[in-house]
């Protein structure tokens, strides 16, 4: 009645890692739940999404949540800071330390300066890592990790690799800013609100007409900078062999349904990627969803791969920055206030629904009644037939997430086995981690052994709402005794309990130190671009060999004339009006939103992209 089995364990498997945004605590659980193996959240302060803050206490109760998981914890504190804001962001820093949390997300050098706690230090999107030289340079100085700029190109994020030792993370899905990280200034120069101090009031999202530099209107109003979400969810595989060990969820102000659908998708998708090259996930945990992911069932404003491949299509959502979610057909006929679509309507009761209007601006309403092939919104709004009908909001799908998304157990396995005074129950988890519990007491064979058996079997392998799920039991007991239901319940909660202490013992938390080097900076002069707005972090670029540094923006440097926002993306080639053949510079065209304010958009014809400047007068 015993039955052996040796677990395979390799250290050298490479892991990697599936990192999902926390807007809260909730949110932050339901992403672990559904397959994150880390998530990255917001202090009360000093976090690149001001609205996304949460307490310190929260924030040790997601941190007790997830590393039994094994999975990882970083806070986002990644804003510009003043001089008096560098003190209470170390304080926090410590506070996030003793929380138990694993990294620090940052942008502003001027921490380096500081006394930190040994934790481990990822640089920012916002500090513009694009190239190798900027990586390797955060690597000389005690960075472990560089989250890429959105705009590189899978060529590229190979190149950074190939020069560079340290991890790379990768933004893989959600909104995409226009302009590159840490370099946009058009919010702070519309109403003084930085994106580089966690305030950006999205000017990229706003309505614009666009006129030639002569004035005469080119375009009609669109939202010309606004971009489709990303979705790179065909290209993890070329990212894994590319070098990336951290696939980036965006969304810290996403509500849980969306972050949980998104994790769970990404969960799925990637360990198909990961099994496919023989590498392990970075956490523990084996993952069932209460629902089926979808990525047009949560918001979305339409999908791109924003040029990964080094192609050119389809990047604009210029009619509406509004999410559109999921195409459901074509209206066939409308009658009164309802209306039939061309293909069997997948509608329900209490769904959001939405649709282009005459003047080509998104419009919607809910639906109050599905009856056969006929729908009954709550307001028609001119609802016609030939016009294309999607569905924002879900009702049905969204109550899959008012519960628990998803259940995620750690798999053990035990042995049961008599000794001279009694038994003991063992057991080693999926990380080699091992429990053991003994109980001393006089035991009597059974007068049924099979039905002993049975019960014994049924009792331990049933660890309930615990961690843990026991992939295998063996006993190891000649003959068969007799335990009551009590004794094993008993006995399975003490060794519950103990193993989840070994786990937590045997947590291999990231550590990390700032390191004094005095590495050249790639750039021996930093324009405002450079963000510089404290001392600290002047004398650190001063250290790193920088000749000139001018102020940062947000120090009340006058940005009239300068370029206050950089982009891959092209309002020609979005206009249909560029093939990508240009190579001399097409002539500049003004931005301009409805409050009067113009921005000059000059184009960078041949590398493709624009330079928008803040227009003077």
């Amino acid at each position: 009645m015993s039955h052996s089995h040796k677990r395979q364990t390799s250290s050298s498997v490479r892991r990697i890692e599936l990192l999902a945004p926390a807007r809260d605590l909730a949110g932050g659980q339901a992403a672990i739940l559904c397959g994150a193996d880390a998530v990255y959240v917001g202090a009360s302060a000093f976090s690149a999404r001001e609205a996304a803050g949460n307490s310190m206490e929260d924030i040790e109760r997601l941190v007790a949540f997830a590393h039994p998981y094994y999975a990882r914890v970083y806070l986002a504190m990644n804003t510009l800071l003043f001089d008096q804001e560098l003190e209470p962001a170390r304080e926090i820093a410590w506070a996030a330390y003793e929380a138990g949390v694993d990294g620090l997300i940052i942008q502003d050098m001027g921490l380096l300066e500081l006394a930190l706690p040994p934790l481990a230090l990822i640089a920012s999107t916002q500090t513009h890592n694009h190239s190798p030289e900027r990586v390797a340079f955060l690597e000389s100085v005690g960075f472990c990790r560089a989250i890429l700029a959105r705009e590189l190109t899978i060529e590229q994020i190979c190149e950074i690799s190939a020069q560079t030792g340290i991890e790379l993370e990768c933004f893989i899905h959600g909104a995409l800013c226009v302009g590159t990280s840490g370099q946009c200034y058009m919010s702070y120069v519309l109403g003084g609100r930085s994106g580089n101090r966690g305030q950006c009031a999205q000017p990229c999202r706003r309505e614009y007409s666009l006129e030639d530099d002569h004035g005469k209107v080119v375009g009609d109003k669109r939202y010309w900078l606004s971009l489709k979400d990303l979705n790179l969810s065909s290209h993890l595989g070329q990212l894994l062999d590319a070098g990336v060990s951290s696939f980036k969820i965006e969304g810290r102000l996403k509500d849980t349904a969306y972050v949980a659908n998104v994790t769970g998708y990404y969960r799925r998708a990637l360990d198909v990627a990961l099994a496919e090259r023989g590498m392990r996930k970075s956490s523990s945990g084996r993952v069932e969803l209460c629902f089926e992911p979808d990525l047009a069932k949560t918001f979305n404003r339409g999908y791109s791969e924003y040029g990964i491949d080094g192609l050119r299509k389809g990047w604009g959502a210029i009619h509406s920055p509004k999410s559109i979610g999921e195409f459901m057909g074509v209206v066939k006929e409308a009658r009164g206030r309802s209306f039939r679509l061309d293909r069997k309507a997948d509608l329900h009761n209490g769904d959001g629904i939405c649709y282009w209007n005459r003047d080509r601006q998104l419009d919607g309403t809910n639906v109050n009644r599905v009856e056969g092939d006929w729908v009954t919104p709550a307001e028609s709004k001119g609802i016609m037939a030939g016009q294309e009908i999607y569905r924002n909001y879900n009702h049905e799908f969204e109550k899959h997430f008012k519960t628990s998304p998803a259940s995620r157990k750690v798999s053990v396995e035990l042995t049961l086995t008599r000794t001279d005074t009694g038994v003991t129950l063992a057991g080693e988890d999926e990380e080699g981690n091992r429990a053991e519990v003994a109980l001393e007491m006089a035991l009597e064979p059974a007068r049924q052994p099979e039905a002993a058996l049975k019960t014994i079997q049924t009792q331990l392998k049933k660890l309930g709402n615990t961690l843990f799920e026991c992939q295998l039991l063996t006993v190891r007991m000649e003959p068969v005794c007799f335990f009551a239901v009590s004794v094993l319940n008993q006995l399975k909660r003490d060794w519950v309990e103990r193993m989840l202490a070994a786990r937590l013992g045997a947590y291999p938390r990231l550590e990390g130190k700032t390191v004094k080097s005095e590495a050249p900076y790639p750039e021996k002069r930093l324009s405002f671009r450079g963000n510089v707005i404290n001392q600290k972090a002047l004398a650190f670029y001063r250290r790193c060999g920088v000749e000139t540094i001018d102020a940062g923006a947000e120090t009340g440097e006058d940005l009239h004339g300068q370029v206050v926002m950089t982009t891959k993306y092209c309002i020609l080639h979005e206009m249909g009006r560029c093939g990508g053949q240009r190579v001399e510079p097409a002539e500049p065209m003004i931005l301009r939103d409805e409050a009067g304010q113009t921005f000059r958009v000059c184009f960078r014809c041949g590398e493709c992209g624009m330079d928008i400047y803040w227009k003077e007068g």
